[in-house]
């Protein structure tokens, strides 16, 4: 079972890896008496059910190379898109950690991963409490400086080999990379989508990995 999370408008988006893609359209027509049609664009893919239930794709890599209305389900243009090889940056960090790399379908070709120590909030009052905070930022500042470099020295000189770049982790840890002008050339290339991992660690790369190529799909039931 791929993971699930609700989106916002209602729904849920499903994340499918690549090889059960087939299938899981299958079973949705199937499940909703039937695919009526298919909307294919060269950022996005539709297919709506004969019960007026809807899933859609956010087009990976775009765009599509085939485009416009087909009747019933045809998702042969969009399986023939997943099926290029396709090469990614992954910066996964929270407070405290990161890891990083690039990889290809089922393999991290290059990676680095560090830890640093952060300590967590104190329940404290007055001056302890004060100084306990300016330790915490500072520590949070070196670990957000470390990861900086890590890209800059791993990805930044190979993002022209990238056809994305995939984010995960803390959102307020990866606004303040994203705000690095030397980085730049990395968050240009990042998809929306954000994952949620836990901390970092090699481990923790190599299952992004397989979510990075695995495609997510939205379901909407008739309204």
């Amino acid at each position: 079972m791929g993971r699930t999370r609700d989106v916002a408008g209602g729904g849920r988006a499903v994340e499918v890896p690549v090889e059960r893609v087939p299938g899981w359209f299958t079973r949705f027509g199937d499940r909703h008496r039937g695919v009526t049609h298919t909307s294919l664009s060269a950022g996005s893919v539709v297919c709506t059910a004969t019960d007026g239930a809807t899933a859609s794709v956010v087009v990976p890599f775009p765009p599509l190379a085939v485009v416009g209305e087909r009747d019933g389900l045809e998702v042969g243009p969009l399986l023939d898109h997943l099926a290029v090889s396709r090469r990614v940056g992954l910066v996964l960090v929270r407070l405290g950690g990161h890891s990083l790399g690039i990889a290809e379908p089922g393999r991290v070709l290059v990676s680095r991963t560090d830890r640093h120590l952060v300590h967590g909030r104190s329940a404290a009052g007055g001056w302890s409490q004060q100084r306990f905070a300016r330790r915490r930022e500072g520590q949070a500042r070196h670990a957000l400086e470390a990861a900086a470099r890590d890209i800059a020295e791993v990805l930044v000189p190979r993002v022209g080999e990238l056809d994305a770049v995939v984010l995960g982790g803390d959102r307020q840890s990866l606004d303040v990379l994203r705000a690095d002008r030397g980085l730049a050339p990395v968050f240009d290339l990042a998809i929306d989508r954000v994952l949620d991992v836990p901390e970092p660690r090699r481990t923790v790369l190599e299952d992004a990995v397989e979510r990075a190529f695995a495609l997510e799909i939205v379901v909407r039931d008739r309204p």
